[in-house]
């Protein structure tokens, strides 16, 4: 597989992810009217520090000890234990319509960034599974290909 292979499937695969809604789609829309335009780049910030922390440790090994039913029966059920309470409060709680200006919110953006991507047993189930795949084909190919699989 060369460089620009890499590049375009990662790229594509990603997308297909980003199109998803999820809870970073669901922060995006909530927290846009209070801070604006810069919510949307801030929130992805944080989720690529995760993935630039998540890639990282999978080349230097942490895919053996991830890579375990027991773990991903954790994951998979903390984060549908999140999601759920997350659907819930939405549920339960009436949003409010305001005309005015919303007051700004105080939340870290990035920081939410990690959060919810945490939060979304989506996210670590295609790190134990696509992502890993598309890292150590491109670890086969050199460093550089490993930089285009994440640009991508």
């Amino acid at each position: 597989m060369n460089l620009i292979s890499i590049f375009i499937i990662s790229f594509l695969i990603a997308l297909s992810g980003a199109l998803a809604p999820g809870p970073l789609l669901a922060v995006v829309i909530a927290e846009t009217p209070r801070r604006g335009f810069k919510t949307g780049p801030l929130v992805i910030v944080g989720h690529g520090i995760l993935e630039t922390i998540m890639v990282v440790l999978l080349l230097l090994g942490l895919s053996k000890f991830l890579n375990t039913p027991f773990l991903i029966k954790i994951t998979g059920t903390l984060g549908s234990v999140i999601l759920f309470y997350f659907g819930v409060k939405l549920l339960i709680t009436t949003p409010e319509i305001e005309l005015s200006s919303p007051a700004k919110s105080s939340r870290n953006l990035p920081l939410l960034g990690i959060t919810m991507s945490l939060a979304n047993p989506y996210w670590t189930i295609w790190w134990l599974t696509i992502g890993l795949g598309l890292l150590l084909t491109a670890q086969k190919v050199g460093l550089i290909a490993i930089l285009f699989f994440f640009l991508g």
